[in-house]
């Protein structure tokens, strides 16, 4: 049977016991930008002043941009975080793993052939498909 994505990604991961708990039960959200994750950490009073990013390659999450990635070599919570949230990780690794590349910044990687625009607010089934838009919640 293959490994789940969350699996692989943490066998990939030197995790500490504390850093594992702490990726579990703090409340984070996560804001996906290709395969990068921006990573805010909710349960602090300030949460602007405790948002990172987290580079995800291969399925796997590799830096993180807190100051926790420069001292210890162990994975922060942060990468951890994103590695077991399966929903996070396979939106970040969505892009390398259907063969595609990330767009450039200023362009869009909308086909031509798209049929969003008459559509009105609903996606095309392409486009939900492939992960460029989300159905609205009604």
């Amino acid at each position: 049977m293959p490994q789940s994505p969350t699996a692989k990604a943490l066998d990939a991961l030197n995790v500490l016991n504390r850093v594992a708990k702490r990726a579990q039960h703090e409340a984070f959200a996560f804001d996906i930008d290709g395969t990068d994750v921006r990573v805010r950490n909710e349960s602090h009073a300030d949460p602007s002043a405790h948002e990172y990013t987290v580079t995800v390659e291969g399925g796997i999450p590799v830096s993180c941009t807190c100051p926790a990635e420069n001292h210890y070599e162990s994975a922060c919570k942060h990468r951890v975080a994103v590695a077991i949230r399966k929903p996070v990780l396979t939106a970040a690794t969505r892009a390398l793993t259907d063969g595609g590349t990330r767009p450039e910044e200023g362009t869009s990687d909308t086909p031509e052939d798209c049929m969003c625009a008459s559509l009105g607010e609903l996606p095309c089934w392409e486009c939900v498909r492939t992960g460029r838009r989300e159905l609205p919640e009604r």
